[in-house]
């Protein structure tokens, strides 16, 4: 009988703390994969499903009576805190184990989601949701760690496929399986539906998933943690307030932003110089890992925005329901599901190089289809794009992130898979600031006349009305309906006014794609290079033992792989 191909990287565990058999993790394998895409699919489709419940939530009656604002902050209380505590919940999960982060972690969200779906009022509900970006925070950065230290290298890029199909997958059927539950039931079942699928994952992990962290981790380094958390969660929350606001004007964005950038900037020099770092700045030395970090962040900044704000324009300019406008997402879910398994194959064919230039091409050629979306372009013609466009981008990040998981020692798995998830979250936030205040600025400019006519006509607008319809096509929307037919008259107008700030928001996501294009071109190596992590030695040039003695091991070896 063959020895299973298989390591437990990063030093195994057992229920009970003991050494795991290396023949059980690697029959579980497929099994804890399926435990891990369960906690992303409550984690992710979560943070997309509030976006149809948005009008739900402002209304007194079968709502909170939520303000633009409050719901505002119901979203970005989740990010902020998810952004700004996921490099140290990657550090910690590497020193304390990895599994027993994912359920404390997963434990945390069911209760916030319980919380979350009977709060009384927005300040509980922002709370709530706050609580559970924290729960996410500690689960995210495990799963990649846990695929990268149970899968061999042969099944390592399959498996992170299936991972990254998982978050299209779970980005998708968020709105849809949202305006489901809205259809039929209060708005509080949109959260109350975590608590089983938690129940199911935490009860399954114990079986699938073994424990695993750095068997060598050197002394904490807890300055570098320390300089993390308030490093990102001022940056963010300045990048959300002034997208919000659609302006840098504000002391407390600019200060936010300021303070933030210089933060991190300690965070990276105190990393470079300590001798033991939670973060190796050396890393970025290796092309894969730095090149895929920057794809990454070019390709989330600049699609974010448009898949955001498209929700807008099913239900604000096209009038669909919440439930339709969730299931005209699906077909980008079914292209993620398609293309992120088989791209480790296409790069096998191709190459990275090759790969990734074509898949950002794609992406491109969408951008600019949305630069002439109109409200009667054919439906077919925008779902065709729309899968394009995920297909596209799930062929470049699934490779990219196994890429950069494979570029490090599996001892510090749980950092890397921090990083990458942190400058998707960050990437995330900016692309919807930034692009959101370009369609704020087009708005406002256009309705502007449109909205002083209004006024003139009726006394039932004052400054206050008239500012907060301004803001948005929702805000229109709403004044329209409270003036009935004398406000039928901003209907045309306010979708066209949307559309001519979509359209200016493509162009600039066009431009981002071409930087990502070029960044590829440039500095991307053209073949791909053999998984670091399955050399002898697996530590970055000059560095000094943070992988541990299991982890430098050969394969072959009589204590990495099991007798039978």
């Amino acid at each position: 009988m063959t020895a299973a191909p298989t390591r437990a990287r990063g030093g195994s565990r057992g229920p009970k703390g003991g050494p795991v058999d290396q023949q059980t993790v690697y029959r579980r394998r497929w099994g804890g994969l399926a435990v891990l895409i369960i906690c992303l699919l409550v984690i992710v489709a979560d943070n997309t499903i509030l976006n149809v419940a948005l009008r739900t939530l402002s209304d007194p009656v079968i709502g909170v009576g939520a303000s633009q604002s409050q719901l505002a902050w119901a979203i970005n209380s989740y990010t902020l805190v998810f952004a700004g505590l996921l490099f140290p919940f990657g550090v910690l999960g590497d020193r304390w184990g990895r599994r027993r982060l994912l359920v404390a972690g997963l434990a945390v969200f069911g209760a916030a989601s319980a919380l979350s779906a009977y709060s009384q009022n927005p300040e509980q509900l922002i709370a709530a949701r706050a609580v559970m970006g924290l729960g996410a925070s500690m689960v995210m950065p495990q799963t990649l760690s846990v695929i990268t230290n149970v899968f061999p290298a042969e099944e390592r890029g399959r498996a992170i496929g299936l991972w990254a199909g998982a978050v299209g997958l779970a980005m998708a059927i968020g709105p849809s399986a949202g305006g489901l539950l809205l259809e039929n039931f209060w708005w509080g079942s949109i959260f109350l539906v975590n608590v089983p699928f938690v129940i199911v994952g935490l009860a399954l992990m114990y079986l699938l998933i073994p424990e695993s962290r750095d068997e060598n981790p050197g002394r904490p380094d807890v300055i570098g943690v320390l300089l993390s958390v308030p490093g990102l969660v001022l940056l963010v929350y300045g990048i959300i307030t002034a997208g919000e606001r659609a302006s840098l004007a504000d002391w407390d964005v600019f200060g936010s932003l300021l303070l933030g950038a210089a933060v991190l900037v300690l965070f990276l020099l105190h990393e470079s110089r300590t001798s033991e770092p939670s973060l190796d700045v050396r890393f970025f030395r290796n092309p894969r890992f730095s090149v895929s970090i920057a794809m990454i962040m070019v390709l989330f900044f600049s699609m974010a925005g448009i898949i955001f704000f498209l929700s807008f324009y099913w239900q604000s300019v096209r009038e669909f329901s919440p439930f339709i406008a969730g299931l005209l997402v699906l077909p980008a879910a079914l292209g993620q599901m398609i293309f992120a398994p088989l791209s480790p194959t296409l790069v096998r064919w191709v190459g990275p190089r090759t790969l990734a230039a074509v898949g950002i091409v794609i992406v491109c050629c969408s951008f600019v289809f949305y630069t002439q979306i109109e409200a009667d372009t054919p439906l077919v013609l925008i779902i065709g794009f729309f899968f394009l466009q995920a297909s596209a981008m799930a062929v470049v990040l699934t490779p990219a992130t196994d890429a950069i998981m494979s570029s490090v020692p599996p001892g510090k798995a749980g950092a890397a898979s921090a990083v990458q998830n942190t400058v998707r979250q960050v990437a995330t936030a900016m692309g919807v600031a930034v692009l959101g205040a370009v369609i704020s600025f087009n708005y406002r400019a256009r309705i502007a006349p449109e909205l002083d006519a209004v006024a003139g006509r009726s006394d039932e607008v004052g400054p206050g009305a008239l500012h907060t319809a301004g803001e948005s096509i929702e805000g229109t929307m709403a004044l329209s309906r409270s003036l009935g037919a004398q406000g039928e008259a901003l209907v045309a107008p306010a979708k066209e006014a949307f559309l001519a700030g979509l359209h200016v928001a493509a162009l600039v996501s066009l431009c981002f794609g071409l930087i990502g294009l070029v960044v590829v071109l440039v500095w991307m190596p053209r073949d791909a290079v053999g998984h670091q992590r399955d050399a002898p030695s697996r530590e970055p040039e000059g560095a000094e033992g943070t992988a541990g003695t299991e982890e430098e091991r050969p394969h072959g070896s009589a204590e990495e792989h099991p007798r039978s």
